[in-house]
């Protein structure tokens, strides 16, 4: 019974990881940019929720969509105004412009919402479900769907669209891509799009199982995602999802022994020895580097 829970803890919160790691491996995959303030904009969908149901007393179905829009408009935002002067520029200088955005959504957040932790109030009252004596979070089996959901919708997307091609082709080759009549920045602020919206639905699913938000509460968040993306090969949505399942478990199983102060380090640990065995993650492919 209690490994059956375990199980299903261990998939909710590698659900979340997996969704915040697949907006940071659709970035890297396009532009080779490690956007650390993706953990940041999740912060941000949860402090709309917030805001809607909390402040405002909205409908709960209102703050999930303006919490997903509002996370989709900022990446382009960021996009648009931090990333888009810089297309051209070394790689180096735009990881410190991410780094720098970073910052100001973290510090932005505590100067208009104060250091306190925020309580999200629950979106829906949805009662538990009970399999073979278990008690199963209804929040934890909606995490698990939307998750699933959304790694077919996002691949159907990047393989069976004429979008989808022009992400791949800006992928393979930005030059040839732009030679080839593609708008490279309308197809880079799309997928900055669809990435923040996958934050933004993991906003929504954070605050269900957690229900609160705090300006730096992207930082462990963002940072373990990224660790997931890299275990299962960044650049590859199924292995987005493969390390986000990995780094869940890893963290519930630790816990689940007594041992829930370390569980941030065995995350770290499990990265270190997988980039060991294969450097470019379970399912990543070779990098070859033009000259």
């Amino acid at each position: 019974m209690t490994i059956l829970t375990q199980v299903l803890n261990g998939l909710q919160l590698g659900s979340i990881y997996a969704l915040v790691a697949l907006g940071y491996t659709m970035v890297y995959g396009i532009i080779l940019l490690l956007n650390f303030a993706h953990g940041d904009i999740i912060m941000v969908g949860a402090y709309i929720s917030w805001i809607v149901m909390s402040q405002l007393g909205l409908n709960p179905v209102l703050a999930i969509v303006l919490s997903i829009v509002g996370c989709a408009g900022l990446g382009v935002l960021i996009d648009k105004v931090a990333y888009q002067p810089l297309r051209e520029a070394p790689r180096m200088s735009l990881l410190i412009t991410a780094i720098g955005v970073s910052y100001f959504l973290e510090n932005g957040a505590q100067l208009v919402f104060g250091a306190d932790a925020k309580v999200v109030p629950e979106y829906f009252d949805l009662p538990s479900m009970s399999v073979g004596g278990v008690s199963l979070s209804a929040n934890a089996i909606i995490t698990i769907v939307v998750t699933a959901i959304s790694t077919i919708v996002l691949t159907i997307l990047v393989q069976k669209t004429k979008l989808g091609k022009a992400m791949r082709a800006v992928s393979e080759d930005m030059g040839a891509a732009r030679l080839m009549g593609i708008n490279v920045n309308n197809t880079i602020s799309f997928t900055f799009a669809v990435g923040s919206a996958l934050a933004g639905i993991g906003a929504v699913l954070y605050s269900m199982a957690y229900s609160q938000a705090t300006p730096t509460m992207g930082i462990m968040l963002g940072t373990k995602a990224f660790v997931a993306a890299v275990l299962g090969g960044i650049g590859s949505i199924p292995g987005a999802v493969i390390g986000g399942l990995l780094v869940g478990f890893a963290e519930v199983f630790v816990s689940a022994i007594g041992l829930s102060v370390w569980q941030d380090a065995v995350v770290f640990l499990l990265l270190i020895i997988v980039l060991v065995v294969r450097p470019t993650g379970i399912l990543g492919r070779p990098m070859t580097e033009k000259v």
